[in-house]
This record gives C-alpha cells, sequence and structure tokens, in this order.
C-alpha cells in the first residue's frame, strides 16, 4: 500500500475575469407610428464555462505531473477565486453567491470535477535510495517514489492497477481517502477485497483527495521481514537518505543528494509562502519536522483544514498528514541561528522519543539532516545552519487546542448508550489487547472499549483475515452460528447516518504501555478527549464536543486514553489498527460493520451487482494462483493478521 507525494509551490498568479454587461441603447424612435422593429436571433444570454487553471502548488518544472489543471468547464458561471491574498476561496459564482471555499461542508458538498485516470504496474526492483542495495523493492512503475496521482477537488479518480510482481499478491490502499460509500475501494485484503494476484488487475475508482509528502523510516527489507526485526536502518525524505548516519552502516553505493527545495527571497514585497504537504509513511517510527531559522504554519491536519497556528515543527505519528506554509524569510534568533549568507538550511526529520519498537540503532550525530532549503539554486554547499532550541522530542500529538478545524462540528449524543454523564462511560462497548503478548480478551461483552494493554478475562485470537475470503462478500451474513475464525461482538444500535458512535481507546498506565498511532478507515473522528499517563477514570474525563479535534489518525498517548466520536454516515466494514506495522501483524486491529442492513442493500451478493461480480472475480483469481503455486495447503503465519 503506497501514497505518493511532493513539496507543491505556491503560485502567484491571477485569474482574469470577463465579465459581461449589458447592451446600451442610444438611438431613439422618432413620435408616432413607426415600423415594427424584427429581432431576429435573440438568444439567451449564454454564461461562459467554468475555469480551467493550474492550481496553486502546481509543479512549475518539466518533471512528473508538470502542466497539470483543475478543470470545471461543466460549472458554467463559476470562476477561480484562489489568489495569492486569498487561499480561503477555490470557486465562486458571481450571479447566485454560491462558493466553494475552506468553510464548505466537504462531506456533503463537492464541485463538478473531472475524470482522472491512471495505470500503475506493480514490480519488484532493485533501489538504493540511501546508498545501501535493496534487492526485490516492490515499486509503481519501476520508481520509488511512485509516480505523481494529481487530481482537483469533485474529480473522479480512476487507476488500474496491475500486479507483475511474480512473487505475491497485492492491494493499494488510498490512506487517507474517506472512500464515502464505496467500501469496496478501500484496498484492504480480506476485508474489503482479495489480493491482486500476480498477472491480474483491478480498477479502483475513488473521489479526490489531496497529495502528500513523503518521510519514512528504511529498513532494507520487505515489509514481511521488517515487522520481526523493526529497527530503523535509515530515513528517507521523499525517496532519499544516508546509510551512514544510523548504526555505523556502510554504503554500497554513492550516498544520494538530500532532498533539496529551492525558495525564492523576494525582498521588495512581501516574501513568498510555500506549501508543505507532510505525510509519515513508515512502518515504526513517529518523526519530528522542522526547517533551521523557518517557523511552520500549520493549516491542516489529516487533511482538516484548521485555523493555522506557528511552530519551530510539528510531530507527525505513523499515518498521519499535516498541511504547512513556510514562508521564505528565515528567522534569526540570536548568534547562536543567525540568518545564513549564503541562503542554505538544514531540513530535519528526527525520530521521536520512545514512541515505537526498534528505534534504538545508534544514530549518527547528524542523521536528522535529510534535506536541504535553498535559496540559491545553483549552490551545492553543506549548509551550516543550526537546529532551533527547545524542539519537543516527547511521542505526543500536536497540542489539542492548537487543532480547531474550520468547519465546525458539535458531536451528538452516542448512539451506542453512553450518556453525556461520566457515570456512565461503563456503557461503552470494551475491547481489550495487548500488541506485544498478542493476548485481546473481552473482561465484559456488554460494553464496547478497547484497551490495547494485557488483561485478565476470557481470551481470543488477535484479529487475522482471510485472504480468500473478504467480509465484503459477507456482508449479508447476519445468522449464527458464525465462522469458526470470526470473533463477533454485536452492538446493533445504529441504523441512521445522524447517529454518532463514542469508542474510548485505552491504556493500563501499570504497564507503561508506549503511544500508538490509530487509524480509523472511511471516517473522520471526533476526538473528545486525549489524555496522557492517566487512567481511565470518571474522575478523569473531561469531555469537549463542541468542535474538538478530528482526523483519522490520533496517537493514542503513553499510558492513557482517547474518547473518540464518529458519525455512522458510511455503510460497510472498516478496519481500525495501530499504525505500527509489528502491531498491526500481530493483531492488534478489528472492523467495524457500520449500517450491516444498508451495506448488505448497496452490496447484494445477488447476481447482478457490478462491485461484488467484480470482488468474486479478484478472488477467483487469486484462488487458482495460489493452488498453482503451493503443492501443499497454505496455512496463515501463526503471528501474522494478514493487514
Amino acid at each position: 500500500m503506497e501514497l505518493w507525494g511532493r513539496v507543491w509551490v505556491a503560485v502567484t498568479r491571477v485569474l482574469g475575469i470577463t465579465t459581461l454587461s449589458a447592451f446600451d441603447v442610444s438611438d431613439q424612435s422618432p413620435m408616432g407610428l413607426a415600423e415594427p422593429v424584427v429581432v431576429e436571433h435573440l438568444q439567451p444570454l449564454v454564461l461562459p464555462p467554468g475555469p480551467i487553471f493550474r492550481p496553486p502548488g502546481h509543479r512549475q518544472d518539466d518533471g512528473d505531473g508538470s502542466g497539470f489543471q483543475c478543470n470545471y468547464s461543466a460549472m458554467t458561471g463559476w470562476r477561480k477565486c484562489s489568489t495569492p491574498e486569498d487561499r480561503l476561496c477555490w470557486l465562486a459564482n458571481d450571479a447566485t453567491g454560491e462558493r466553494f471555499d475552506i468553510s464548505t461542508d466537504y462531506e456533503t458538498k463537492a464541485p463538478t470535477g473531472i475524470k482522472r485516470e491512471y495505470w500503475l504496474e506493480v514490480t519488484k526492483t532493485d533501489i538504493t535510495a540511501d546508498g545501501y542495495a535493496f534487492k526485490g523493492a516492490t515499486v509503481f512503475n519501476g520508481s520509488y517514489p511512485g509516480p505523481w496521482i494529481q487530481a482537483c477537488w469533485g474529480d473522479t479518480v480512476v487507476i488500474h492497477v496491475r500486479n507483475s510482481n511474480p512473487d505475491r499478491g497485492t492491494s493499494v490502499h488510498w490512506h487517507g481517502i474517506r472512500q464515502l460509500n464505496t467500501m469496496h475501494m478501500d484496498g484492504v485484503n480480506g476485508v474489503t477485497q482479495c489480493p491482486i494476484a500476480p498477472g491480474s488487475s483491478f480498477t479502483y475508482k475513488w473521489n479526490a483527495a489531496d497529495i502528500p509528502t513523503l518521510m519514512t523510516d528504511w529498513r532494507h527489507a520487505s515489509i514481511f521481514d521488517a515487522v520481526e526485526t523493526p529497527r530503523i536502518r535509515s530515513i528517507l525524505l521523499n525517496g532519499t537518505g544516508d546509510v551512514t548516519q544510523f548504526g555505523k552502516q556502510q554504503n554500497t553505493s554513492a550516498i544520494p543528494t538530500p532532498y533539496t527545495l529551492v525558495f525564492d527571497k523576494q525582498t521588495s514585497v512581501r516574501p513568498k509562502r510555500y506549501l508543505l504537504r507532510l505525510i509519515n509513511t513508515s512502518i515504526g517510527s513517529t518523526f519530528v519536522f522542522s526547517i533551521d531559522n523557518h517557523l511552520l504554519s500549520i493549516v491542516s491536519a489529516d487533511f482538516v483544514p484548521i485555523y493555522p497556528y506557528q511552530n519551530t515543527s510539528v510531530l507527525i505519528g505513523i499515518g498521519q498528514r499535516y498541511n504547512v506554509i513556510v514562508e521564505a524569510a528565515p528567522i534569526a534568533t540570536g548568534s547562536a541561528q543567525p540568518v545564513m549568507a549564503d541562503g542554505n538550511y538544514w531540513i530535519r526529520t528526527t525520530v521521536a522519543n520512545n514512541c515505537g519498537p526498534g528505534v534504538g540503532v545508534p544514530k549518527g550525530a547528524n542523521y536528522s539532516r535529510t534535506g536541504i532549503l535553498r535559496y540559491d539554486g545553483s549552490s551545492t554547499a553543506e549548509p551550516l545552519s543550526q537546529p532551533w532550541n527547545g524542539v519537543s522530542l516527547a511521542c505526543s500529538d500536536e497540542t489539542y487546542t492548537s487543532l480547531r478545524p474550520v468547519l465546525p462540528w458539535v458531536v451528538g449524543d452516542p448512539i451506542n448508550n453512553l450518556t453525556k454523564g461520566v457515570g456512565g462511560l461503563q456503557h461503552m462497548a470494551v475491547v481489550k489487547g495487548t500488541p506485544e503478548t498478542k493476548i485481546p480478551s473481552f473482561p465484559n461483552p456488554s460494553l464496547m472499549f478497547w484497551n490495547v494493554s494485557a488483561g485478565s478475562g476470557p481470551k481470543f485470537t488477535p484479529l487475522q483475515v482471510n485472504f480468500s475470503d473478504p467480509i465484503f462478500l459477507h456482508l449479508d451474513n447476519t445468522q449464527q452460528p458464525w465462522n469458526p475464525l470470526w470473533e463477533v461482538f454485536p452492538e446493533g444500535r445504529t441504523g441512521r447516518p445522524t447517529d454518532w458512535v463514542w469508542l474510548a481507546i485505552t491504556a493500563d498506565p501499570t504497564t507503561d504501555i508506549d503511544a500508538h498511532p490509530i487509524h480509523l478507515h472511511g471516517h473522520d473522528f471526533a476526538i473528545l478527549q486525549q489524555a496522557e499517563n492517566m487512567a481511565y477514570a470518571p474522575e478523569n474525563i473531561r469531555l469537549n464536543r463542541l468542535n474538538p479535534p478530528r482526523r483519522d489518525v490520533v496517537l493514542m498517548p503513553t499510558n492513557g486514553f482517547i474518547i473518540i466520536a464518529f458519525k455512522a454516515d458510511n455503510p460497510g466494514s472498516w478496519l481500525m489498527h495501530c499504525h505500527i506495522a509489528k502491531h498491526a501483524s500481530n493483531g492488534l486491529a478489528l472492523q467495524i460493520l457500520e449500517r450491516q442492513a444498508d451495506a448488505a442493500s448497496m452490496w447484494p451478493t445477488s447476481a447482478g451487482n457490478k462491485a461484488v461480480e467484480a470482488a468474486a472475480t479478484l478472488c477467483s483469481s487469486w484462488t487458482s494462483w495460489v493452488s498453482a503455486s503451493y503443492t501443499a495447503t497454505p496455512t496463515p503465519l501463526p503471528n501474522d493478521s494478514g493487514i
């Protein structure tokens, strides 16, 4: 499962608008009778087609993705309204007063874009992203990072994926794409589909979303090996790194040039502002991102627009995304951190403390120098800039009160019987388990609450999916006995898209559990409370229901708890899991089957549903490949969940 990204540079061009005015009648007929005036070819006023424009932050060089344009030609009478002075507006209709802007309810409204079609081929190749040869990397279209996938708000994205890797099946999860009413496009093996077998293809179709910038830990191994030995070997920023900075490892080829940004420094007018889209795609590391002498204005979290706030750094958990704006105006903080005369500054990606397994490999003194910001693109000098003082490396999400969404939510009462008062917390549902011992338990099946620490009570096997038999093909199954591989804990309390589901995720403060990045597919969720080093107890509950932070990946704090809420407006089975690969592999995950009756109606297993037929065809190809590739009946890895 992959995502691709780049840094987009702010555009300064303003689109000119042609206006129409009524014609002027200056000649009048004399008094008395006149010949009747015959008006020929009188046509109604024809408005111009909608705008076609290059979006803010478009790629300005000739590389992959250059020349991209937003196309709203079907939106007659609309115009582009995004300018360097006002990035809050996207499209406007002057005749009706309508707008698509930062305050638009993006979950229910979108402009009319066009279809964007892409073709991806999954292959194996050797890459040297950091000076160390990695044999047999799985990549898209022969490169890492893969090709750009670009779309504008309201576009429909169609991506044809062919698996040319001869060794294993694959699927593509489009991380951060909500998949409203398109569960079957979520790309999760064993949940929404079977794997795409070698030699087979599958087509994904979904609504557009933003494309982020990559940062990842690099372990010189496939994910199947890395989850067993989760030791960080290198840090890559947009596909490049330096292997010699970790564990005294020796490079086997030339160390690539660090990822480089070039800013245009203007002195006579307001400094240019640049938009960076950041995502942490690592399998076990949380990062703190910063640029020497440059403040970051954080403007969105997991694609949710927020009121901007400034900081010297931003902590990014695994799977989290932040949009940040950087002004081309370096700041001096005294003699210890002066403005660099040569205009060269380090971009730093630092591993957060105690934020996942296997990050204790000895690091070089300068390991965090993962990129360079230059004001002179011809320069090749190594920066001499110094890091910000006082940057926190604590494994904690960005400050709760800083993440204020522009489009507010007021969270309704929970349908799953969690009352507003503290005393009602015992009515939440409970799932209990630890990724280290892999022994989840349910101390009280009548409750619904997820505990990621060890516990007593009845035991059950952690989540383990069946690649050949995804839940998508069983949405109409409501009859017991359940499949013996399933652990089913019915709630049955939601049936309307306006219903709210509340869920507590906790850790036992006596077991020293580190933070876990928890991701829910198919939803943004509101964070009603996020408490660190605090027991989940009635006296510690302080719920915020008035425009709380919301996102789709949250750090469950060290020895603490979170309470989240989401709207039951997306029928289907949605995976919720820890984003540390080792923990997900060990089964720290569950599925939430939302509005089962509606999901079964949308995708009936009876003949004629195209989505179900496509899924069944994919499973048939997968089963045939497995049968032809293995002489013995394949058995699941005993310690792997399959996700």
